[in-house]
């Protein structure tokens, strides 16, 4: 057994996906939640206080989507960006060694982004996001070296390559996004030569595409998530941080890379163990774990409480911000029936699409179950309720044969039960629920029949009452994401972009309330699904 001296503890306190949560509240109602960075950080203390008096090394890294995602988040970044962005100072605070760049990170701009970083005490890290052209990171630095009583541990940052399938392509002008795998191949070794490093971990803004415990394959292979390959194809990696699935993992090894991913918003830290010990002239590592430690419960940090509150105030006036009234029922009490035919909510989204873009087809989603909808007496708080992403609206031309494919698509969100029952398709809530997936359309008429098989479940397909021809060209509105073909929806990818909107759906909604003062809730029944017959 090795003495005391020869041997070193190191933890690791992972959050991702935090998503501009900063404090334990749901801004739909101001309730409590058990969420938010102000509960890691009372977490974070007491690990620091441990590992200072024992003598051990602590590392706290945020692994991406941090700035962007609560009205908080949305206020300072398209309100008021000119204080310091909240999350990165209470991160500052709280001595983290590093952050991540995430996919969500470009959505409010690179100014936003830009400004974020420089207001950072530490560095965002990325190895693929390279500088267009070349192989050179664009954030500047790829890892980060810590070195603890001669043990080199380094902190590798990669993030999903996808972004260029969602993301506004001005949001992300200059930049390549390379593949995190071989982004991986690359640096890793590098870091264990050149940098002579005892550790690596690599904090991947990414989740994975096969099961990490049977490595069956999860999802369709588009190299969003690469997990499972970094494991199994990158030697040299001793712990893999991840994140974007907003899936909770933990104690659990892939191909001997111990991994772990924390949820989001902060409803849990992720928490890494490691044990090493002298190895010649170096260290190894003898022993590690992981473990996701909950915050329910936990006494908010009263420093990040302190230094939120402006912020907070600030987005609580504007959230209460009177916008107008609805005259009729948009309110949501069952998601699913919202789902199965027209309804006065999402064709009223639907409508303030086309009305701006001008097309006379449009798509849009409910985004989650929470949705609540429009009470009769509207507030900015409704609307940042109901469209929670900062997403853009494009109108992009397609063929008949692409509108019936995405259709198809839709329909695969739902299961029939054998006992009748519509139920949603596991693919749509495993790893993580994805509502938005799901568009409803307008501007068309369909039926969509969920007890046939998937692929042929549009029975009724026509546009102002003639049969869409499939190889006539139809201009849709829809959100950024979708345009891009994200969720899969490959029909939209690369497809004629007629109109670009750079403005948030949300604010649009805003808008057309304010400047009616009072809109009608109405639907025109368009579309049903149905369970045969």
């Amino acid at each position: 057994m090795p003495n005391e001296s020869e041997t070193l503890h190191v933890t690791i306190l992972e959050t991702s996906d935090m998503h501009g949560s900063m404090l334990p509240i749901n801004y739909a109602n101001n309730e409590h939640n058990e969420v938010g960075f102000a509960k890691i950080a009372t977490l974070l203390r007491g690990l620091r206080k441990h590992a200072e008096s024992e003598g051990e090394l602590l590392l706290a890294i945020d692994n991406g989507d941090l700035i962007q995602g609560t009205p908080l988040a949305y206020h300072h970044a398209r309100i008021d960006n000119a204080p310091g962005d909240p999350l990165v100072l209470a991160l500052g605070r709280l001595g983290y060694d590093a952050a991540v760049i995430g996919n969500h990170e470009f959505n409010y701009g690179m100014n936003v982004l830009h400004k974020a970083v420089r207001e950072s005490k530490f560095p965002w890290l990325s190895a693929n996001i390279v500088k267009k052209g070349t192989k050179e990171p664009y954030f500047g630095q790829p890892y980060l070296i810590r070195e603890f009583k001669g043990a080199r541990i380094a902190v590798l940052g990669l993030t999903t390559p996808y972004i260029p399938n969602w993301e506004n392509p001005k949001h992300i002008e200059g930049l390549d996004f390379a593949d995190a795998v071989e982004a991986a191949a690359r640096w890793v070794p590098y870091l264990r030569r050149e940098e002579r490093a005892d550790v690596v971990i690599v904090s991947y803004h990414g989740g994975f595409e096969k099961d990490p415990v049977t490595g069956e394959q999860s999802e369709v292979q588009t190299g969003e998530n690469q997990g499972y390959r970094l494991c199994m194809e990158v030697p040299g990696i001793d712990v893999l941080l991840t994140g974007h699935q907003h899936r909770e993992l933990a104690g659990i090894a892939v191909n001997g890379v111990t991994i772990v991913q924390p949820g989001h918003l902060g409803q849990k830290a992720g928490i890494v163990r490691l044990t090493l010990e002298r190895d010649g002239g170096g260290w190894s590592v003898s022993e590690k774990s992981s473990e996701l430690v909950p915050v329910i419960g936990v006494e908010p940090d009263s420093e990040v409480l302190e230094l939120t509150e402006p912020y907070e105030r600030a987005t609580q006036l504007w959230l209460d911000t009177p916008i107008g009234s609805i005259e009729g029922d948009m309110t949501v009490r069952d998601p699913m029936q919202i789902r199965m035919k027209d309804n006065a909510l999402i064709e009223f989204i639907n409508k303030v699409q086309m009305e701006t873009t001008g097309a006379a087809i449009s798509n849009t989603a409910l985004f989650t179950d929470d949705s609540p909808g429009f009470p009769p007496n509207v507030t900015m708080r409704h609307i940042v309720s109901n469209y929670i992403y900062p997403n853009t609206l494009k109108v992009i031309r397609i063929t008949g044969q692409d509108m019936r494919a995405a259709l198809e698509k839709n329909a695969e969100y739902f299961k029939l039960g054998e006992d009748g029952r519509v139920g949603i398709n596991p693919k749509y809530a495993v790893p993580k629920p994805q509502h938005y997936n799901y568009d409803m359309w307008e501007g068309i008429e369909y039926t969509l029949d969920i007890s046939r098989p998937e692929g042929s479940r549009v029975v009724r397909l026509t546009y102002r009452g003639e049969p869409v021809d499939p190889g006539r060209e139809y201009d849709v509105a829809m959100n950024n994401y979708r345009a891009g073909g994200g969720g899969d929806y490959t029909m939209f990818h690369g497809k004629p972009v007629i109109k670009d909107i750079p403005t948030d759906v949300s604010e649009l909604i805003a808008n057309y309330i304010l400047e009616r003062k009072t809109v009608v809730a109405s639907f025109d029944g368009n579309w049903e699904v149905v369970t045969g017959g």
